[in-house]
């Protein structure tokens, strides 16, 4: 059998990425709509410096993408990564 070592990758990057809770809280939250930086911190008890991190996990993934609006970096869901997650599992269901 012949694995595309790419897709293989990328595939591992995103199942790691949503490992963490904290990281499947972020992907819920973004569900939502979009939101800062600050505002996904609330609801946890670590810095915002950690959540950062989380969220360049979840970008590395193709999760979440930042754009800039004016002095705000809203980060956005990428709901197609999940789609592809989706898809990729649907194929081995009975």
């Amino acid at each position: 059998m012949v694995v595309d070592g790419l897709a293989d990758a990328r595939m591992d990057r995103a199942f790691m990425a949503l490992a963490d809770p904290i990281r499947r809280a972020i992907v819920a939250r973004l569900s939502h709509g979009p939101a800062t930086v600050n505002e996904l911190a609330e609801p946890f008890d670590i810095t915002k410096q950690a959540v950062s991190k989380h969220i360049q996990v979840l970008e590395q993934a193709g999760f979440v993408t930042r754009t800039r609006d004016a002095q705000r970096r809203p980060v956005h869901l990428d709901a197609a990564a999940l789609e592809a997650l989706t898809a990729w599992i649907d194929r081995y269901r009975l």
